[in-house]
Parts: structure tokens; C-alpha cells; sequence
């Protein structure tokens, strides 16, 4: 949760730093521009999203190894719809696809097991050690962009939420050597009842033309209540936009 406050005091500061040098040239209340005559309908705006970006949970135990470069990846087709009174502000809705890899050392997570618990395995030599889920996701935006006719060459601003649905979970051991004297082989298990079917997350994006920096904050549980430690994922990323 701290760091997607600091990424929201970030953007707020930004923010007021370009509302500030671009005061002098925002139109006066008698210059009030008449958007009816511009053609919004064929700009870009944001239409396509792909997100890549550094995947951490918030609420870890001491059981919980965490090691490696874990990440996100996330695309998503939006619509925009851009208010009447004023196109500098619009709603956003869309569809997609994400995607986590959170990766361990020296851990071990049977998911076939409830509750689901993080053991530290010593007799096992790990090459790599990743839990991966994939969701499908409805975000939904509130943006800002201070070229309402162009988003590819604009600073921009957006705030919202997703919702999603687990399809996937599964854990992926490359393992060098076992207890039994075995090696070179990949062991995969795939269950996802320990986890809530449901992802509620919290949403933010600012940057400038097709380049943003975004985060994100699961709001509700990933672990089911009752079934293991209480986790909150979080991501800091980059984001790709256009269309």
C-alpha cells in the first residue's frame, strides 16, 4: 500500500507542476472553446494498453521467500468516452487480460493443500520457483489529457479500477536436484481454490504520449479468508498506449 501512495503523491506533485507553467496558456472564461465542432469520434485515445512492470506483495509472512524478479503483464482494448462539457476529462471501460509470476527461493507452495501454507525446503535445489495466475479484467478509468484531440502527444492522467476473474493458477519448480538424487526435470501444480475467484484492484496511469508509468493495488484478499497469510499484490510498471 505505500508504494501506490507514493506513487499517487508522484503524480499529484506532477500534476501541479504542469497546471502551474500551463496556466498562462488555458483560454479565458470569455475564450471558452467550442468542442461541438471538433472531431473526437476518429482521435486516438488510448484505445490499446500494454503493461509490463515489477509484481510485490503487501502483507508478506517470515515463511514467505520472495526472490528474483517477479512481474506483471497485462493488455487490455479500452473505449473512450469523453464528456460533453468538457473533453479534457473522459470515461474509460474495457477488457483484458492479466497476468502475475511471483517467484521464490528455497520455497515450496503445495496448492492442493488448505490452508495454503509457504515451507521452506532445504532438501530440494530450485533452478527457478514461480506461482503464476492470470485473470480476465474489466478496467475502468476516469482520465485527464491536456490534448483531448491527440493522447499520443499529450500529458495525461488516469484513475480507476478493475475487476477480474481467476482463470489460472499454478506453481512451475525447475528443479536441479531432489532428495532422491534426481534432477533435470519440471514439476507443475495447478489449483486455484485457495484463492479468491475475484480481483478488485485499484488503478493509476500519468506520463506523457504513448509512455506512462502505472501502479496498481489489490483491494480485497488474493488468499482466500482462512486459507493462508492476508496478501495484497501490488505492481509499478510501464505502460505502452495508443490507438
Amino acid at each position: 500500500m505505500k508504494h501506490f501512495l507514493l506513487i499517487i503523491s508522484f503524480t499529484l506533485t506532477g500534476y501541479a507542476v504542469f497546471a502551474q507553467n500551463n496556466k498562462d496558456s488555458l483560454p479565458t472564461p470569455t475564450e471558452k472553446k467550442d468542442w461541438g465542432k471538433e472531431q473526437l469520434s476518429g482521435r486516438s485515445a488510448d484505445h490499446f494498453m500494454l503493461q509490463l512492470g515489477y509484481n510485490g506483495w503487501s502483507g508478506e509472512t517470515n515463511s514467505i521467500r520472495t526472490g528474483g524478479l517477479s512481474r506483471t503483464f497485462n493488455i487490455y482494448f479500452m473505449f473512450d468516452f469523453p464528456f460533453k462539457s468538457n473533453p479534457h476529462f473522459s470515461a474509460a471501460a474495457g477488457a483484458g487480460l492479466g497476468t502475475d509470476n511471483m517467484y521464490f527461493k528455497q520455497t515450496n507452495i503445495d496448492l492442493r493443500k488448505y490452508p495454503l501454507s509457504f515451507n521452506s525446503d532445504t532438501t530440494v535445489s530450485y533452478k527457478k520457483y514461480k506461482l503464476s495466475t492470470g485473470f480476465l479484467e474489466i478496467p475502468v478509468e476516469l482520465r485527464y489529457a491536456a490534448n483531448p484531440m491527440n493522447f499520443n502527444k499529450s500529458f495525461k492522467v488516469a484513475i480507476g479500477m478493475k475487476v477480474g476473474t481467476m482463470i489460472d493458477a499454478h506453481t512451475k519448480a525447475k528443479i536441479t536436484s531432489d532428495g532422491s538424487g534426481n534432477g533435470g526435470y519440471t514439476l507443475k501444480i495447478r489449483d486455484r481454490r485457495n484463492f479468491n475467484s475475484t480481483r478488485l484492484a485499484a488503478t493509476l496511469r500519468v506520463g506523457y504520449g504513448v509512455f506512462s508509468v502505472f501502479g496498481t493495488y489489490q483491494i480485497n484478499n488474493f488468499v482466500k479468508e482462512g486459507y493462508g497469510p492476508n496478501i495484497r499484490p501490488y505492481t509499478i510498471g510501464l505502460c505502452i498506449s495508443g490507438l
